[in-house]
């Protein structure tokens, strides 16, 4: 174990107290804080159940069930109103076990299911109800003893306030509709279908829709609503009005109920032996589910990371998941220590008190605080982080505006006196932008250290890198007469064994800028190739990924579309540094290269180009800004198109978009309709003095970064290619450009005229599996 690890688990050890048996049963620390809690009337009474490693560790009623219109003491069987626990306990639940039956699909159109939905025309989907991304708004209004038809003719007559995929809005309306699904797929009630299906086997007894009379006593009661305490009756006014049988509140259940449930999800599905879900079905509920730019993380039906968190606390690690209930119900369960933490109040009798968001977390911080070592150990090993994505998000936001100083690999080379090559001849595969902080260029620096470089080699643009033509030529460096060999020929795009013969070393020194098909990252790769065939030694010189290293975005390219402009399986934007690249192809690939990245110093995987102190240099000649480079995955993906001006030619390449078959207007009234993350765009009309479109004025947007932090390149790709197919049908020639998309299933659902958000879903599993890929490679 490193000292680093040692270090953490011991400041988290020195939370718990010396003996691990007196950590929970009667722990003054919980008791301080419900009963701190109770004094200040924040709630009259609680339930609190905490299990860990599959025992129960703490169990406990505090205060009292009921003050008016007497008062009762709280007991542990106390039935408590669940209220919107009901979401995930019931409704997610119904809606996953009919999913295993292959009954309901979480890419399918809620039309599939309710074709009275919206008309019957509607792109929301089972997955933007589950994950609250529909657009839907909060909740409506529902009159006393109007009914669950009427309630449902409410429902399907909804409008989104937002496109579908765009924004988190919590919605009750998301899951009656869910409900319904559920009742229509099953052909039974959800309070019949979840009691078969659910409560009865996990010998969940006390745990129901409308409980019966006999159980009233029991119940911990809520509000008094025109003069009556209800009692057994929900609280929600829309699911009392809808019969007390709805998708998003009605259920009522205990604190014991609730943990046999929690039990079974952290036993993968399974409870006492027997199964329930499938472990592979737990793990798509309580995993991120929402789209990768988004600051809210939600599983399908489970929170994990939202303003609606708090019963997280402040300890208990990022990856665990739970919900809460505006009855004053919570619960929390954290995977990896096994623990879970359910709290049950009566906050809302027998009047709404104010929300309990700092108990729950206090609770949940103090449960965390007296986790075992073991246990923390487990977290640490994990990799598991604190600090929520939220906070994180805040604290990479501060960071993208540092003033750091960063040393290229160069750099670092050039301080201590490129010791790994004296004496060698090498091979200096660059471009004009092998320069360091003060912008003097590597073969100079090389020179004057005594390490004259015995051949150059150039990417596509040449040495000077203004070359925007398809074959360059041999030539020579005019200041050191050192001769340079084009890797950019249409016969030749690799080392020749000719070139490379007498030479010791190849090093590698050109700034990426962080797409999948910007060629010299192929170069680099194949230049790879040639050094393993002649054993010659490789080294790259690291620069910053200009676009920062954490985000990852879109399709993954197929292998037959493998060329130059895709070398390897990597989604459009790809996070990694040139240096990690090499890394990851020459162990992925099995290239065998004898390989060395001199690392850079003082850069952070958060870093835009801005914060590392560096001099920019355009990488290529339309690629002049750091936002054109943040916007190029996406909008480069249609470059291929022939008829199509991705602002090549024009004062801001990546940037403009256009085409003389564009109505700008309107295109860009579409566009802005969509409320694609970080972006707005607004009409132009552009005469490229190049390229596509040459000499032509053709009418187009004009993209404006209003959020770099929010911008999903691919999305914004996407989005555009999705908006001309819509707006012009038979315009684009999609094959065309298929090497730069990369994936057939992508161009197929363009082609198809599917909705955006639903083409995303296509790679987000190939994301996730290259990112598992890439963390063996990262070196920052």
């Amino acid at each position: 174990m490193s000292r680093a690890r040692r270090v953490v688990i011991l400041l988290l050890a020195a939370l718990c107290s010396a003996r691990a048996q007196d950590r929970w049963r009667g722990s003054p620390a919980l008791d301080r804080i419900i009963e701190q809690a109770i004094r200040q009337n924040q709630v009259p009474g609680a339930v609190l159940v905490v299990s860990h490693g599959g025992k129960i560790v703490h169990r406990k009623a505090y205060g009292l069930r009921s003050v008016a219109p007497a008062r009762e003491a709280m007991t542990l069987d106390t039935i408590f109103d669940c209220a919107s626990l009901t979401k995930v306990v019931a409704t997610t639940s119904a809606i996953m076990l009919l999913l295993e039956e292959g009954k309901v699909r979480l890419n399918d159109r809620v039309t599939a299911y309710l074709p009275e939905f919206s008309g019957g025309d509607s792109p929301i989907t089972v997955r933007h109800l589950l994950t609250h991304f529909s657009g839907l708004r909060p909740f409506f209004e529902l009159q006393p003893g109007a009914g669950y038809q009427a309630a449902l003719r409410v429902a399907f007559a909804e409008k989104p306030t937002a496109p579908p995929g765009v924004r988190f809005v919590y919605s009750d309306i998301n899951f009656i509709l869910l409900a319904e699904i559920a009742q229509r797929a099953s052909a039974q009630s959800l309070a019949e279908f979840t009691r078969r299906r659910l409560f009865q086997p996990l010998r969940m007894n006390r745990t129901m829709f409308n409980p019966p009379p006999s159980l009233r006593r029991l119940i911990a009661p809520t509000e008094r609503v025109d003069g009556v305490v209800l009692r057994g009756v929900v609280h929600d006014p829309r699911s009392r009005h809808m019969g007390g049988v709805a998708g998003h509140a009605g259920l009522f259940s205990t604190a014991d109920d609730l943990g046999r449930f929690a039990a079974m999800l952290l036993g993968k599905g399974r409870f006492e032996g027997a199964p329930i879900f499938s472990p592979l079905t737990v793990e798509k509920m309580t995993t991120p589910q929402t789209p990768p730019n988004q600051p809210i993380q939600r599983g399908l039906g489970w929170d994990i990371e939202s303003p609606f968190s708090s019963n997280r606390g402040e300890l208990l690690p990022v990856g665990s998941f739970g919900h809460t209930g505006f009855t004053g119900t919570s619960m929390w369960i954290e995977p990896v220590t096994e623990t879970f933490v359910i709290l049950m109040t009566n906050r809302v009798h027998p009047t709404v008190r104010p929300p309990i968001e700092s108990l729950r977390a206090r609770v949940a911080t103090a449960v965390a605080a007296g986790l075992p070592e073991a246990a923390l150990e487990r977290i640490v090993a994990a990799g598991l982080r604190l600090t929520g994505y939220n906070e994180l998000l805040v604290g990479a936001r501060r960071e993208t505006t540092r003033n750091g100083k960063v040393l290229t690999g160069l750099d670092v080379l050039a301080r201590d006196g490129f010791k790994p090559f004296q004496g060698k001849r090498i091979g200096l595969i660059t471009n004009h932008t092998g320069v360091d902080r003060r912008r003097r260029r590597n073969v100079d620096l090389f020179a004057e250290a005594g390490v004259r470089p015995a051949a150059i080699f150039s990417p596509e643009h040449g040495l000077s890198g203004q070359a925007d033509h398809d074959n360059l030529t041999d030539g020579v460096d005019e200041k050191t007469g050192v001769p340079v060999h084009s890797l950019y020929l249409q016969e030749r795009r690799r080392p020749t064994p000719e070139m490379l013969a007498g030479l010791d070393a190849l090093v590698f020194d050109i700034q990426d800028i962080g797409a999948r098909f910007y060629t010299y990252i192929t170069t680099m790769a194949y230049a790879m190739e040639e050094a393993a065939r002649h054993n010659l030694p490789f080294y790259v010189l690291d620069r910053p990924n200009p676009i920062n290293g954490v985000a990852v975005e879109g399709p993954i390219l197929d292998a037959r579309h493998f060329s130059f402009v895709g070398y390897f399986p990597l989604p459009v934007r790809h996070g990694m540094t040139i240096g990690e690249l090499a890394r990851l192809f020459n162990a992925e690939n099995k290239i065998g290269a004898r390989l060395e990245v001199i690392r850079m110093e003082g850069w952070m995987r958060g870093d835009w180009f801005d914060s590392t102190g560096l001099p920019w240099t355009n990488p290529s000649p339309n690629m002049r800004t750091l936002w054109e480079a943040l916007l190029y995955p996406g909008v480069a993906m249609l470059e291929g198109l022939s008829n199509y001006s991705v602002g090549r030619g024009t004062d801001t390449p990546f940037e403009f978009i256009g085409a003389d078959w564009i109505d700008g207007p309107a295109f860009a009234e579409h566009l802005n309709d969509r409320g694609i993350p970080g972006v707005r765009f607004y009409s132009v009309e552009r005469t490229p003095a190049s390229s596509r479109l040459a000499d032509r004025l053709i009418q187009g947007v004009q993209i404006l970064v209003t959020d770099r932090n929010a911008v999903d390149a691919s999305q914004v790709g996407l989005e555009i290619a999705a908006a001309l197919v819509k707006l012009y049908p038979g315009a684009l020639q999609l094959e065309q450009t298929a090497r730069l998309i990369g994936n057939d299933a992508v161009i197929a659902a363009l082609s198809a005229g599917q909705e955006p958000e639903a083409i995303r879903r296509l790679w987000t599993e190939g994301v996730e599996q290259f990112r598992r890929l890439r963390a063996r490679h990262l070196l920052y």
